[in-house]
C-alpha cells in the first residue's frame, strides 16, 4: 500500500456535487432567557469548514491529489467563507455562484460551560429545493466539459440538494466511459439512477434503502451487493458498514471483507464517507487495484472518525497509518 500511497500524489480528480458549508457556532451557556425558557449562549468562536462534495474536494487536496470542484453556491459572505477554506487547502474552485442559489449551509449551534462538556443543541439547515435554471446548469455543464479532459478520475457527490441534474449525470458517465476514466458516485437517496457509473460507494442502511429490504445477515448483504453492482453495471461497488468495516464487490463476481484498521474510540463520523470517496478516486485515477484503493480508503476513513466534527486527513496521517499497518502484519 506504500507503493499505491506513492501513485496517488498528484493525481488530479474532479468532484462535482452538492457543496456544503459546515458552520460551527461554539457558545458558553450564559443563562436562562427572560423571553422564553431557553438558554441564552455567548458566542465564543463561528467556524466553516468544507461538507458535502467539498469535504470530498478538500480531502482529496489533503491527501495530496490535485482536486478541481464543480458546484453551485451563493454570492453571499457563506460561499465567500466556503470558496476560502477550499482554497486554502489548494482546492482549484470552478463554482457557479448565483444569487438564486444561496449557499448549502449546516449550522450547528454548540453549547457547553465551564462544569459541562460541550454538545451540539440544534442544526439549522439552509438548503435550495428548486431545480436548476436553465443558464446555471449550462454553465455547469459547460466547466465539466472543460475539466474533464485534465483529470484522470471523477467524484459525483450526490446529497440530494440539485446539483447532481440528469443532464449532469448522464454527461460524466457518458463522458467517463468514452475517455476511459474512473469514476465514483456517492448518492443518498438516488443510487439507482447512476446506471453505467465507475463505482459505487454506499453505506449499508443507503444499499437496504435503495433495493427495500431489510438486510441483516452477511448473506443478505453479499447478496445485495451483488445485485446493486449487476443493476447498475458497475465496475465495482464499495459498501461502508460501520464497525464491519467495508464490503468491495467487483465485476469479476468477488466480494472482499476489509475489517476495520483501528478499533480506538470513534468520535464522530460526519464526513468519513467523504474521506472514503476522496481515497478511492484518487487510487483509481493513479491507476492503484481497486482492493488496494479500498483498504486504503478504509485506513483514511479510521483516521476520519478519530477527530471530532466534519474533518480532513493529510497525506502525512495516512501515509504512517499504513506504515502501522503493515508493520502489524
Amino acid at each position: 500500500m506504500v507503493n499505491a500511497l506513492a501513485q496517488m500524489a498528484d493525481a488530479p480528480v474532479l468532484i462535482i456535487g452538492d457543496m456544503v458549508a459546515d458552520v460551527y457556532l461554539d457558545g458558553t451557556i450564559a443563562r436562562i432567557s427572560r423571553e422564553a425558557p431557553v438558554l441564552v449562549l455567548e458566542q465564543r468562536e463561528e467556524r466553516v469548514v468544507a461538507g458535502g462534495a467539498a469535504n470530498v474536494a478538500n480531502n482529496a487536496a489533503t491527501l495530496g491529489g490535485t482536486a478541481y470542484a464543480v458546484g453551485v453556491c451563493g454570492t453571499e459572505r457563506s460561499g465567500d467563507a466556503l470558496l476560502a477554506v477550499l482554497s486554502a487547502n489548494g482546492v482549484r474552485t470552478e463554482f457557479v455562484r448565483a444569487d438564486a442559489y444561496p449557499t448549502i449551509t449546516k449550522t450547528r449551534i454548540i453549547a457547553g460551560g465551564r462544569a459541562t462538556v460541550s454538545q451540539q443543541i440544534v442544526r439549522v439547515d439552509r438548503e435550495w429545493h428548486a431545480p436548476l435554471d436553465a443558464e446555471t446548469e449550462e454553465a455547469l455543464l459547460a466547466r465539466i466539459r472543460q475539466l474533464l479532459p485534465q483529470v484522470c478520475g471523477v467524484v459525483l457527490s450526490d446529497y440530494g440538494s440539485g446539483t447532481v441534474t440528469a443532464r449532469v449525470r448522464r454527461l460524466v458517465i457518458e463522458e467517463t466511459r468514452r475517455l476511459g476514466i474512473p469514476s465514483i458516485v456517492d448518492s443518498r437517496y438516488d443510487i439507482l439512477s447512476y446506471a453505467g457509473i465507475g463505482y459505487v460507494k454506499q453505506n449499508d442502511a443507503e444499499l437496504a434503502a435503495a433495493l427495500e429490504r431489510t438486510l441483516l445477515s452477511e448473506e443478505e448483504i453479499h447478496a445485495a451487493g451483488h445485485e446493486l453492482r449487476e443493476r447498475l453495471s458497475a465496475d465495482g461497488v464499495l459498501i461502508t458498514r460501520g464497525d464491519k468495516g467495508m464490503t468491495l464487490f467487483l465485476a469479476d463476481g468477488s466480494a472482499t471483507n476489509i475489517p476495520v484498521s483501528d478499533h480506538s474510540e470513534i468520535f464522530d463520523v460526519s464526513g468519513a464517507g467523504d474521506t472514503c470517496v476522496a481515497v478511492m478516486i484518487l487510487g483509481l485515477a493513479a491507476g492503484v487495484v481497486p482492493l488496494t484503493a479500498a483498504r486504503l480508503s478504509n485506513i483514511a476513513s479510521g483516521i476520519a472518525v478519530r477527530k471530532r466534527g466534519t474533518a480532513t486527513v493529510a497525506q502525512e496521517e495516512l501515509r504512517a497509518a499504513v506504515f502501522a499497518a503493515e508493520g502489524a502484519c
